[in-house]
């Protein structure tokens, strides 16, 4: 049986006997194998050595295939396609054009910039599946160090040596308001007037995130913070706003949330301004689908956010 695996592993042998038998000739077979005839006759009587069966009947006219060689023919097209196939896909994930991409996504990024630059890598590189995970930052470093993510997006992310880290762009902070609110009226909010508001908050997670910011703010600023609800997402943030419940500060990516009686004003800030959406990635991490994913983005450039101010659903 090994020695039968062996034989048809070869796959330039295979070649050689399908030539054979397509022309029925050798010396037909050489001149399109490029070669001489004796060679070519020795190969095919080692292949028919080794399978232990008779392929050819040699005749004056030349080589008459046997009921084992039709066989044989059948199956060693299959296994060279299965060959080229094999060292294609191959190919595919050593470039990049094929394979798996994890990614770990949280926050308000999902509801604009990432979306599209996924899909325009789908689109350059339709063969390579992506896999998204909903993770916060803590659990997306984790991830990458046990890679079982590739790449992930967050922000406010802090400085680690085995985590590389790339700013894709700079979002403006926005108040989002219940549209019946006093302040909707206005076309921009300072900070200041958000003073003893029933502000809706992102939970101080374990590290340095955007509530963190908020409160470092208002504290600097000297504006009371009223803390009506600390909620996971920003999804819940704006529902509970559209309820009624209070405002949120959030990124210009949230306005992408037209949910019915909320609307969306600019933050005025000396603090609060901006905040940085980012691409993070283990600095080790060589493989070709996350290198031609990282090459798509500084190509194709990241797509702006919505513009926060044109922003009103009521």
């Amino acid at each position: 049986m090994e020695r039968w695996a062996r034989a048809l592993q070869d796959g330039r042998r295979l070649r050689m006997f399908l030539t054979v038998a397509e022309e029925g000739h050798v010396g037909r077979a050489a001149e399109r194998l490029h070669m001489a005839q004796p060679p070519l006759s020795r190969q095919i009587q080692a292949l028919e050595d080794e399978l232990g069966v008779t392929l050819f009947v040699r005749t004056a006219k030349g080589m008459q295939i046997t009921a084992a060689g039709r066989v044989l023919m059948q199956e060693a097209r299959h296994l060279l396609t299965l060959g080229e196939q094999a060292a294609e896909r191959t190919r595919a994930a050593g470039q990049g054009v094929a394979g798996r991409l994890d990614v770990g996504l949280f926050g308000s990024g999902v509801l604009d910039v990432i979306p599209r630059l996924l899909a325009r890598f789908h689109a350059e590189r339709p063969q390579v599946r992506i896999v998204l995970h909903n993770l916060t930052k803590a659990e997306q470093l984790q991830a990458l160090r046990e890679r079982r993510i590739a790449v992930g997006f967050n922000r406010l992310v802090p400085p680690e040596p085995d985590i590389a880290v790339e700013t894709l762009l700079r979002e403006p902070l926005v108040v989002a308001l219940p549209a019946a609110h006093a302040l909707a009226a206005a076309t921009d909010i300072a900070l200041r007037q958000l003073d003893g508001v029933p502000m809706i908050l992102y939970p101080n997670l374990p590290l340095h995130g955007l509530a963190h910011e908020v409160r470092t703010a208002f504290e600097a600023e000297r504006v009371t913070l009223k803390v009506e609800q600390e909620v996971e997402d920003v999804v819940t943030a704006i529902a509970l706003v559209a309820a009624g419940f209070g405002a949120a500060i959030t990124t210009g990516s949230a306005t992408n949330l037209r949910l019915p009686g909320v609307v969306f004003r600019p933050l005025r800030s000396r603090r609060l301004r901006e905040l940085e959406l980012c691409c993070l990635w283990r600095r080790d991490d060589a493989s070709p689908v996350l290198t031609a994913f990282l090459a798509s983005i500084r190509a194709g450039g990241v797509p702006h956010a919505s513009n926060p101010v044109e922003q009103r659903t009521a």
